[in-house]
């Protein structure tokens, strides 16, 4: 069985090294959206990508980048997504933000959880 509903999709580009209050920006972002009790966020690691300088970032050996390009998903209602939004602002200094309606497809059992 499926329950469908119509949603949002937050996916911000940015890179492995970027920092918020000197620790990574991916893991601030992920738990600002779970305290958030966004529905859902993953991260995902990317072996070779550029953005707006045009320097390549890649897993290659000869080319070895710590930098690599990272882009989290966060996927909930529009009105939830667009309060996040202005704390997501506060914690970006650079990167790359998009916003599309998609619409979820729910599988299995649908039990509410208790946020940890």
């Amino acid at each position: 069985m499926t329950v469908e509903r119509d949603a949002v999709l937050l996916r911000i580009f940015l890179g492995e090294d970027a920092k918020f209050h000197g620790k990574p920006l991916y893991e601030q972002i992920v738990l600002k959206a779970r305290e958030a009790h966004l529905a859902g966020a993953t991260v995902l690691r990317g072996p070779l990508g550029y953005g707006h300088s045009s320097k390549l970032h890649t897993t290659k050996i000869l080319r070895l980048s710590e930098d690599l390009p990272l882009v989290i998903e966060i996927v909930d209602n529009d009105e939830k997504i667009k309060a996040f939004l202005p704390i997501l602002d506060e914690m970006m200094s650079g990167g790359l933000v998009t916003l599309e309606r998609v619409q979820v497809l729910h599988y299995g059992n649908h039990v509410k959880r208790k946020p940890a």
